[in-house]
């Protein structure tokens, strides 16, 4: 089985590095505002935006057989490029648990939890000023410029979600266009961000933001899988997307198989989900009856595919396999 252990090694000089510039750039004035943004540093989770940045930039300027293997490939520029999609994506996450009133993040008290909502919204938003005050300082602006579309991107997949999580509407198409706002559009941003920050050509930079994209669809996806998976080890509690009335991949597979009776009835069991636990174990046991979570990985794979497809324009490299096996673990995880 593929680790991210496994896919870190031909960066793991510049990880390091990374982690350390994030600490350098990243401290507030004021021990609040500093406890929870120490929280929420310690807690940024495998890193998969800056792993794919530092990747990106890899594989688009590739080591010669004389370069010592456990050098730093990638600069400064590079590493400014991951923190701002890494840091883009931490702020989100803050404001994500805000709106879905979330307890937990990664397997420990999510800030509104520990400090309330009101300043887990400013340390969001404290973060993102911060993040763009950095990039405009240092007049990368190639850089900056990719970030608005994307902030703008995520902010109106949420407003989606939420607009047909209400009304229990979610069709297969409007999944696809929410998941592709909220998750694979930054992934994209990562990749080419990558490729940009090196140098790479407008057809590598686009060839990168589209691998990016089709793992980010497929990384959504089996996040949407694992959230029927009651042994998944994701850090919160199951059925989390049920409970928020959040009709997703494996569901929709079974909707779009049942006749209208089915349907209705699978649907007003979702209406029932925010108060009622045997409603979600009800569509938990429908979903699995119905095998939507198998059929949802299938779409999964051939988005993996397609990303694969993607990195076969690159020669060979420590990078791209490292890539490769990135597309692996994101079919294989658990967590």
């Amino acid at each position: 089985m593929v680790t991210i252990d496994s896919i870190r090694k031909p960066i793991l000089s510049d990880l390091a590095a990374f982690d350390e510039f994030v600490g350098d750039n990243f401290s507030a004035e004021g021990d609040l505002l500093q406890e929870m943004l120490s929280h929420v540093l310690s807690s940024r989770g495998k890193g998969i935006r800056p792993i794919l940045t530092m990747l990106s930039a890899a594989i688009n300027s590739p080591r010669t057989e004389t370069d010592d293997p456990a050098a730093r490939r990638c600069s400064k520029r590079t590493y400014l490029a991951a923190m701002l999609v890494e840091m883009i994506h931490t702020a989100s996450l803050i404001h994500d648990d805000v709106l879905d009133a979330a307890d937990m993040r990664r397997g420990r008290p999510s800030v509104n939890a520990l400090w309330q909502s009101n300043n887990a919204v400013i340390l969001g938003d404290y973060i993102l000023a911060r993040t763009l005050s950095i990039g405009m300082s240092s007049a990368q602006y190639d850089l900056i410029s990719y970030l608005g579309s994307a902030m703008a991107t995520l902010c109106e997949g949420e407003v989606l979600q939420n607009q047909h999580a209400a009304r229990l509407d979610t069709s297969r198409e409007d999944y696809f266009d929410i998941i592709y706002r909220k998750t694979a559009s930054l992934l994209g941003v990562s990749a080419s961000l990558g490729a940009l920050s090196v140098g790479a050509d407008r057809e590598a930079r686009d060839r990168m933001q589209k691998f990016g994209e089709a793992l980010g669809m497929a990384f959504q996806i089996q996040d949407d899988i694992l959230d029927y998976r009651r042994t998944a080890h994701t850090g919160k509690p199951s059925n989390n997307d049920l409970r928020e009335r959040k009709i997703t991949l494996p569901l929709i597979e079974v909707l779009d198989r049942s006749d209208e009776k089915r349907r209705v009835e699978l649907l007003g069991l979702l209406g029932r989900c925010h108060e009622d636990e045997s409603a979600v174990d009800a569509l938990q046991a429908a979903v699995d009856e119905a095998a939507g979570a198998a059929l949802a990985a299938e779409t999964m794979k051939r988005y993996l595919e397609r990303a694969m497809h993607h990195l076969s324009k690159f020669p060979a490299s420590d990078a791209r396999a490292a890539l490769l096996d990135l597309c692996r673990y994101v079919a294989e995880r658990d967590s």
